[in-house]
């Protein structure tokens, strides 16, 4: 084989691993509700393992057809592009195979049927290498309905986390930065600036990660990052929340309910708090957690409920939209989430269905034409909010094939400093 062949293809492959495709998360139909993905640390979304753990996919089907679904796992480099590994080499058995185990909803206004996938099982025995994995829920035709992105842990190094206020004075009202100490006392980290890279994640959303972020240097066999700007977040403010464990009799934060086909449980107002001072309100950032009293099996007891989000606040221009956010679509924005402003009442609202529990939510602004989304719009961005952090180290050695997850680490804004 000629010297310009070699060149040729040398470069052909590095031009399709530059240029791969970064893999997005494909939310459900809107038959598809309340998918949760949890592992061994109760997480109902993006799930972080370490190797040999267990791992949980559930969802409802409100369709009533008890269709067959099937799931696929596949493996990423640490920034979703397709990582080179064969599938016999990142798993254990196969997959591409049916979700057996489903129940049927009891006793409520709603039918549906509630799948759930366990990893491994007895045909998908195990997962051989950390990185970064999505799972893939296809229908009988073969088509994908959905895909949840996960991460598997080896453990290598220890992970320091440590959340400031922004270094950035213009932002330092507005804006958290996060701090990383990486000890690789366990694990020789060879040409760290090359081969380590870092992913910063607030409240488990994958839409503002912070990609890319390299050791700026080290001190013995601690690597260090202290950015000024890099590795900040808009703060944003405290998540509201409801609460509708009781269907039939009004919650935290639900004003009134009516029965129709379904229940619906009307929120009281909200109002935007861009310009108010910051109060501390506990939340749990973003996320959720089906609940139902009187019940033994909240999974196929609680019902589902449209619930009636309102906002008191000024009609924006036709090239902006407000819409519903949180954990419980995935941080996903559609027409479900939409607002319609009533002129009458000078309100925004939208009814979206959900399933009985406790929610998370906040308000956002989108920009219509080019889709970029505000958190801090409605409800401001205050330093002092308490946040999530999770910090995730990758390492591809000199010469390796993928990138292996070799240590987590986790913060949170309640400690924040100077």
């Amino acid at each position: 084989m000629s010297y310009r062949l070699l060149s040729l293809l040398g470069f052909i492959f590095s031009f399709q691993i530059t240029h791969s495709q970064v893999e997005q998360e494909l939310n459900p139909p809107d038959y598809i509700k309340t998918i949760t993905f949890q592992g061994q640390t109760n997480e109902s979304q993006l799930p972080i393992l370490r190797l040999g753990e267990n791992l949980l996919l559930e969802f409802d089907v409100l369709n009533g057809n008890e269709d067959d679904f099937y799931y696929k796992i596949e493996h990423f480099n640490y920034d979703w592009t397709p990582s080179q590994l064969m599938r016999t080499e990142f798993l254990s058995g196969y997959d591409n195979q049916r979700i057996r185990f489903y129940e049927n909803s009891f006793n409520t206004y709603q039918i549906y049927s509630h799948y759930m996938l366990r990893l491994p099982n007895e045909r998908t025995r195990g997962l051989k290498v950390s990185g970064n994995y999505m799972v893939k829920v296809f229908n009988d035709l073969d088509e994908l309905v959905f895909s949840r992105k996960f991460m598997v842990n080896e453990s290598g190094v220890g992970v320091g986390v440590a959340i400031k206020r922004s270094r950035d004075v213009k932002f330092i009202e507005e804006k958290q930065s996060v701090d990383i100490v990486i000890n690789s006392n366990s694990m020789l980290l060879s040409n760290p600036t090359q081969t380590v890279n870092t992913v910063i994640i607030q409240n488990n959303n994958l839409n503002t990660a912070i990609y890319n972020v390299k050791p700026q240097y080290s001190i013995g066999n601690e690597l260090i990052s202290k950015y000024n700007t890099e590795t900040s977040f808009f703060a944003g403010n405290e998540y509201f929340f409801f609460e509708n464990k009781d269907i039939r009799g009004a919650n935290s934060n639900i004003q009134f309910i009516e029965l129709g086909d379904l229940y619906n449980n009307y929120l009281f107002t909200n109002v935007a708090r861009r310009n108010r001072p910051y109060t501390y309100n506990p939340d749990i950032n973003g996320n959720f957690l089906i609940t139902a009293i009187d019940v033994e099996k909240p999974y196929i007891e609680a019902d589902y409920a449209w619930i009636h989000f309102s906002l008191l606040m000024n009609k924006l221009p036709n090239n902006q939209s407000v819409h519903v956010y949180g954990n419980f679509n995935n941080y996903a924005i559609d027409e479900s989430t939409k607002m319609t402003y009533n002129d009458k009442h000078s309100i925004y609202e939208v009814p979206i269905l959900l399933k009985q529990g406790f929610y998370n939510y906040k308000y956002v602004v989108v920009n219509n034409a080019t889709g970029k989304l505000d958190e801090g719009a409605i409800g401001g961005n205050f330093w002092q909010t308490e946040n999530d952090y999770k910090v995730v180290v990758y390492y591809r050695d000199l010469g390796g094939r993928y990138d292996r997850i070799i240590g987590v680490g986790q913060g949170n804004s309640v400690d924040i400093s100077n």
